[in-house]
């Protein structure tokens, strides 16, 4: 993804080369697409029958980009070619070209189109085919389609000015005068039931997103920061931008927004994802808390379904809506492979109506949260061993690790062995003890449940102290990263027991040793936390969850710190971080390589992160409510600041909360 460009509005998006054209290999999520299927593989601009050089490219905004080309291999080109695209729904594309000589240019303009239609799982795992791809014209219009039994696709591409038309694309045979300006738009529009509006024409400059709120209200509603390390600033606008970008409105919640977990993989409700993004974003923008809440209750599991990893009360995992869903090759309508989303549902739950003050909506979303509970202690724990352990259902297109760190590899003793499962990994564990201490003060305070919260409260101290024995690996000094299908634990060094410290979970006699591992050099990189520990048998720094550094890990991570007091080694770990994202343009990817700073000097990028990934943009957030020291106490903000020798001044105005707004500086807390 490093020499391509991304756009995008909702689920729609586009990824192209730096000149612009999209020309898709099978396995690459290049393209323009909408609800999980590619509508362009093919969209090539050339001149005279030769692509176009690069001058420069810039995102303008989330939805539009600006390319400005010359034609290839001029040593002294006399005209320019700019193209500048929005995309919302469909795109519009304008392409103007500036004719900088004394005598009349005569150019061929042409534009190949085609579509593949790929589901976004046939990209990521290759697959073929099974339908018919054609395409037609339609007087000035060429449509591209697709067709498999009741699932049909199409493409409708037009242009605002006279040209020939084939089934390949548009030809515009061009004789433009001194000093003068040849012009022409394109229209690219999905079809489903019907063509989609495009959202945005030429002479649109202002984000239109499909939810009630406009980019410039939602930044406008967010609370102001100031400082005098002047990358923080840009990072937090970057952040709340990126945010906008990846909100989508739910068709469950007409005007209400919820973020996609991240371009281009997973563009969709994550259930993950979308709860620890909303938890970082809280004390910034509440709303996407209220909104993914109401979702993921909406979208509860009722039924138990081993293809779709579903039990009742679980939470889902993800959904989507290609083409391999719609025909039940895939499971995901929704899938609930995770046995993290649904005590995180509670914990967030939790969260928001300590900041909000919204008990209405925990009492509306009671049966959800019961439901949520009932899941962990029965199907959770399905042997009955007092911890909620995962093992697929559905053996073929089943998630085979079903916790944050999802890939097929990454659960490996310290040897180097995966190991089998079914699998309890640690942080889930710290999730249930979080999850039922929120729950039982929900359950006095609002359901008005005594006998639940006396019950929740035991249930977490007994898991605690249970946990602190069977996970604690006395020669390492450290929490075991899991407990495998044999009940031995999983011994390798991991930043999985970073999160062990944000639930609260963690022994205080054993926090110490956690908190010296974590910033010792195994483990820290200078740019953030690693995943595994540099000498494990499994780590390697650009493995994507054996040895990188996720942002989201280590804000949690950092919170966690903070949590048990060790304020010094969440600043670092904040800074750390913060001083990564300014290396990228101020915008955290989802994931970096681990090398060790002083290796490389600045932190390197992994080939296939998701950017803007919610999670990774919610990071700073997070970090600044560390930094800060930011946390609700009944109808207050409390504030206690430790901030990086970096950093001197740091101030947030408008915090909003039950307590209407406050302003926060590294002093004080006025409301």
């Amino acid at each position: 993804m490093a020499h391509t460009i991304s756009i995008l509005d909702g689920s729609t998006f586009l990824v192209s080369d730096l000149n612009g054209d999209v020309d898709a290999s099978p396995d690459e999520p290049h393209g323009f697409f909408y609800r999980d299927t590619r509508f362009l593989s093919t969209w090539r601009l050339t001149a005279n029958g030769a692509p176009l050089d690069v001058l420069s490219t810039d995102d303008v905004q989330y939805f539009a980009a600006q390319f400005f080309l010359v034609p290839h291999r001029h040593e002294h080109p006399t005209a320019s070619i700019i193209r500048n695209r929005k995309i919302g729904d469909g795109f519009h594309e304008d392409v103007a070209i500036l004719n900088h000589a004394q005598e009349p240019l005569e150019l061929e303009l042409r534009l190949e189109a085609g579509a593949d239609f790929a589901d976004i799982f046939e990209i990521k795992d290759s697959l073929e085919k099974k339908g018919d791809v054609y395409s037609k014209v339609d007087g000035e219009t060429l449509v591209l389609g697709y067709r498999r039994d009741d699932f049909v696709r199409e493409t409708r591409i037009s242009a605002s000015r006279q040209c020939g038309v084939d089934e390949q694309g548009f030809t515009f045979r061009l004789t433009i005068d001194p000093h003068s300006e040849w012009s022409t738009c394109l229209f690219v529009q999905p079809v489903i039931d019907r063509p989609l509006e495009i959202k945005y024409r030429h002479d649109d400059h202002e984000a239109k997103p499909d939810i009630g709120t406009s980019l410039e209200e939602f930044l406008e509603a967010a609370p102001r920061l100031e400082s005098d390390w002047d990358p923080i600033v840009h990072i937090y606008e970057r952040s709340l931008v990126d945010l906008a970008a990846l909100r989508f409105e739910s068709p469950l919640f007409p005007e209400k927004s919820l973020p996609a977990a991240g371009l281009p993989w997973f563009m969709t409700v994550f259930g993950r994802d979308s709860l620890i993004t909303s938890y970082q974003a809280l004390p910034f923008t509440p709303e996407l808390a209220e909104t993914t809440l109401r979702v993921l209750a909406a979208r509860q599991a009722t039924e138990d379904d081993p293809f779709r990893d579903a039990e009742p009360g679980k939470i889902l995992h993800e959904i989507r809506f290609g083409e391999l869903t719609h025909f039940g090759e895939r499971p995901h309508s929704p899938y609930f492979g995770t046995a993290d989303a649904t005590p995180l549902f509670l914990v967030v739950l939790d969260e928001y109506e300590r900041w909000s003050g919204d008990a209405d909506l925990v009492r509306e979303l009671e049966p959800a949260a019961r439901a949520a509970l009932a899941w962990i202690d029965e199907h959770g724990d399905g042997d009955g061993d007092g911890y909620v352990e995962y093992a697929r259902r559905n053996e073929e297109t089943g998630l085979e690790n079903q916790c944050w760190k999802d890939s097929w590899d990454s659960i490996r003793f310290a040897d180097g062995r995966i190991a089998n499962g079914p699998i309890a990994t640690c942080e889930i564990q710290g999730y249930v003890y979080d999850a039922k201490r929120r729950a039982a003060r929900l359950a006095e305070e609002v359901w008005d449940d005594d006998e639940l919260a006396e019950r929740l409260e035991r249930d977490a101290a007994e898991l605690k102290r249970r946990f602190n024995d069977d996970f604690w690996l006395r020669e390492r000094e450290y929490f075991a990263l899991a407990l495998d299908g044999e009940k031995q634990p999983v011994d390798s060094i991991t930043s999985n027991a970073g999160h062990l410290l944000w639930s609260g979970i963690a022994d205080e006699d054993k926090s110490a040793k956690v908190a010296e591992q974590l910033l010792g050099d195994a483990l820290f990189s200078g740019w953030g936390i690693r995943t595994m520990a540099e000498g494990e048998g499994g780590y390697n720094p650009i493995r994507y969850h054996n040895g990188t550094v996720w942002p989201h890990d280590n804000a949690l991570i950092a919170h966690g710190l903070a949590r048990y007091g060790f304020r010094d080694e969440a600043a670092r770990v904040a800074h750390a971080t913060l001083e990564a994202a300014s290396c990228f343009r101020y915008r955290l990817p989802e994931v970096f390589a681990g090398y060790r700073r002083g290796r490389t000097g600045f932190p390197v990028e992994y080939p296939t992160a998701s950017s803007p990934q919610a999670w990774a943009t919610g990071a700073p957030l997070l970090l600044l409510r560390v930094l800060l020291g930011l946390d609700p106490d009944g109808d207050e903000l409390r504030s206690d600041p430790h901030l990086p020798s970096r950093i001197r001044r740091l101030e947030i105005t408008r915090v909003p909360g039950r307590w209407g707004r406050a302003d926060v500086t590294d002093k004080e807390v006025v409301t």
